[in-house]
């Protein structure tokens, strides 16, 4: 969902940071911290489900303001801290439905209306995400080994016969190189699939580039699985059979969870669609 447009020059807005039927514990309500700059954390009441807010100050939180903030990476890393744990506190008691980072109001009336212009989303995205946790996985190519990492490397010989043998291991080179990534990629096909079938639901991030990762080697894989609390411990051991190293040799698999299942919390769906799909973003 897009927040509504706000007006810098207001007294104060509204953040919104989930939507839950079950309202948080009071005291765990209290204790946690949403952005520094707010007030506390509160429950705003829209029809039948709960809305966890803090009042911002518009100075900081208007759109200009806001969009020079999160243009500097340390206070965009602030701000998507401040929600996480806002999120965190609406999910003390239930399922929650996080809303985007940012999410801004010009009032408690402005918040509980855009809430409840959603509620058959919202109802149809509480029922599927209980007792469900969102596991990511990434996939990236394995390092080559040192030896042929080096061979790439050859000079090439000045001499005619010399100059056909090098670029005859050149080519040969490359075409060791597509196989290998060709490989890759159908391992790391072969891991979505195995994990598919221990979850819910399944979804396909954009691949991080080699900047983001840190690694060598490219990310062929950046998904999200939603998996029931009950079948976690077979989702898991699929899951350690990749990240141990198991069968599938072309490849490197991390893992983390389980979290609250952001990636699955979308006020855009058809509140009639099914959990399964498979979304690229």
């Amino acid at each position: 969902m897009s927040a509504p447009a706000v007006s810098p020059a207001a007294a104060g807005l509204v953040c919104a940071f989930a939507v839950t039927r079950t309202p948080p514990d009071p005291d765990g309500l209290a204790a946690a911290r949403g952005h520094e700059e707010g007030g506390p954390l509160r429950v705003l009441r829209a029809g039948g489900l709960c809305l966890v807010v803090q009042d911002v100050p518009a100075a900081l939180f208007g759109e200009e303001a806001l969009t020079e903030r999160l243009n500097r990476p340390e206070d965009l890393e602030r701000c998507a801290r401040a929600h996480h744990r806002g999120v965190e506190a609406a999910a003390g008691r239930g399922p929650v439905v996080p809303l985007p980072m940012a999410t801004l109001y010009r009032g408690d009336l402005t918040a509980a209306r855009a809430v409840a212009a959603r509620q058959p989303v919202l109802d149809t995205l509480l029922v599927r995400l209980r007792d469900r946790t969102e596991w990511a996985v990434k996939v990236h190519a394995a390092e080559a080994a040192p030896e042929a990492a080096a061979d790439t490397g050859t000079v090439a010989p000045t001499t005619s016969g010399g100059g056909r043998a090098y670029l005859s291991r050149v080519s040969a080179r490359r075409r060791e190189e597509r196989g290998a990534h060709g490989k890759a990629l159908a391992e790391a096909e072969a891991v979505d699939a195995a994990l598919r079938r221990h979850a819910v639901a399944a979804t396909r991030h954009r691949p991080q580039s080699e900047r983001l990762t840190g690694r060598r080697t490219p990310q062929l894989l950046n998904a999200a699985y939603l998996v029931e609390d009950a079948r976690r411990a077979d989702f898991t051991a699929a899951l350690a059979r990749f990240t141990a190293g198991g069968p599938h040799r072309a490849v490197r698999v991390e893992a983390s969870g389980p979290w609250i299942p952001y990636s699955f919390a979308r006020w855009d769906e058809d509140p009639q669609a099914g959990p399964d799909r498979e979304a690229r973003s």
